[in-house]
């Protein structure tokens, strides 16, 4: 029997996420706030207890909107919570989603709330285009200037001036080291001498299972379905590809280090927009209300790295978490790894396989061991379905008590890493 190591036991009672949404080069049809609603309003309603019973409601957004900078009392507000009802967001970049999880859970257990709502949000086809700062600086000194003066700055104008910062290209580098999240991909990959052809093979994989999944049905129960402003359905993750082949794949360029770089668009995750949250309660509240959990959280562990070997951040958090509890990767039946890129997923298990790595890094004698990839992201990942960043920790966690439930397991793991080096992992149990 796993021992948690929270004062009282937590369940996860119920969850829904809305389908994540392929970027497509411009805004899409919803911002951050109305995916965090469209994922709320049908999980509420179906609820034994009214919106306003939740002691709190706290929300993971990487980047929230600029007239929304705390979507989750916004939200709140929108899904009928009641003006007394605190909510606020938390941002750890990839890990946002899973951090609200994991706030909530330590309320709960220490005994300062009783139902919490928690979840993540992220529509990243809004991030911002950005003025450069001498065209900022040009803009306040027209604002002050004369006349004459102001036909003198029209002189200075430059191309260059109006030419945008992409504000989601800076806020997926590391300012630390200079690198963007697919260049330290790339580091990863020099690292564990994985080749290119074991990169698009893993995303290949994740899309097929992503396709089989949706054939299958198995993601109906997490998915709520939503209609735009102009009538469009949206009933499911769009970013799936089930035709692609290994020949398509090979005949992409790299994007982070070309000409010689290995990662592409094919193997890396896709730019994404959705949002999910998961129904937090303590013993008392499941008994209060008559809900059967879906699982229960026995603990979380996060840990930090340089930032350039960010993608091994699920290696030192999940290890930590085992290494706590005395299992084995014997004892974890599922797992979700988030998919930011396929190298830095099979960079993990390179890791673990590794015993100088092991020894080096994580305190080991050896090499700690194996993940049966036949249990590891068994529906696909945010390669196939996307990465809105302040929602996947939410989403693993919401997909992982599905799995179990599927398949009647008992234990599995939810780990990702996070942009400027670090990992969190949740040990969830069926209940």
């Amino acid at each position: 029997m796993v021992q948690t190591t929270a004062a009282r036991p937590v369940y996860i009672v119920d969850g829904n996420r809305t389908p994540f949404i392929k970027a497509r080069g411009r805004p899409g049809p919803f911002d951050a706030v109305d995916f965090a609603v469209a994922a709320g309003r049908a999980l509420l309603q179906r609820q034994p207890f009214a919106p306003d019973a939740f002691d709190e409601v706290i929300l993971g957004c990487g980047a929230p909107p600029a007239d929304a900078p705390n979507p989750a009392r916004v939200a709140a507000l929108r899904l009928g919570c009641g003006e007394a009802m605190p909510g606020w967001t938390v941002q750890r970049n990839c890990g946002s989603g899973m951090q609200s999880v994991d706030t909530a859970w330590r309320y709960i257990a220490d005994g300062r709330a009783e139902l919490i709502l928690a979840g993540g949000t992220e529509a990243l086809s809004h991030a911002p285009l950005l003025f450069s700062h001498s065209m900022v600086n040009w803009l306040a000194d027209w604002r002050k200037a004369s006349l004459w003066s102001r036909l003198w700055l029209l002189s200075k104008l430059r191309p260059d001036h109006f030419k945008p910062v992409i504000g989601l290209a800076k806020g997926l580098s590391d300012p630390v080291v200079e690198l963007s999240m697919g260049q330290t991909a790339e580091v990863l990959a020099h690292r564990f001498h994985i080749e290119r052809e074991a990169m698009d093979g893993y995303a290949l994989a994740s899309h097929a299972r992503l396709a089989h999944a949706q054939e299958e049905g198995w993601l109906q129960d997490e998915i709520e379905v939503i209609y735009d402003r102009d009538g469009r359905c949206y009933d499911h993750d769009d970013g799936v590809r089930p035709d692609t082949t290994m020949e398509q794949l090979a005949r992409l360029k790299p994007v982070f280090e070309p000409p010689y770089g290995e990662v592409t668009a094919g193997n890396s995750s896709q730019v994404t927009d959705g949002g999910a949250w998961l129904i937090l309660a303590s013993e008392e509240a499941v008994e209060r209300y008559g809900v059967t959990p879906l699982g229960r959280i026995l603990d979380c562990h996060w840990a930090a790295l340089h930032p350039a070997y960010m993608g091994l951040g699920p290696v030192l958090a999940a290890t930590s978490l085992l290494k706590q509890h005395e299992l084995s990767f014997t004892d974890i039946q599922y797992w979700e790894i988030n998919e930011a890129f396929a190298a830095q997923v099979l960079a993990c298990l390179a890791a673990w396989k590794d015993p100088e790595y092991c020894r080096e890094h994580l305190g080991l004698e050896g090499a700690f061991g194996e993940i049966d990839l036949a249990r590891l992201n068994v529906d696909g990942g945010a390669i196939s379905l996307g990465h809105p960043v302040g929602t996947s920790g939410t989403r693993i966690l919401l997909h992982l008590l599905q799995v179990l439930k599927r398949h009647q397991a008992k234990r599995g793991i939810a780990s990702e890493c996070i942009g400027g080096g670090q990992g969190g992992a949740m040990l969830l149990e069926r209940v």
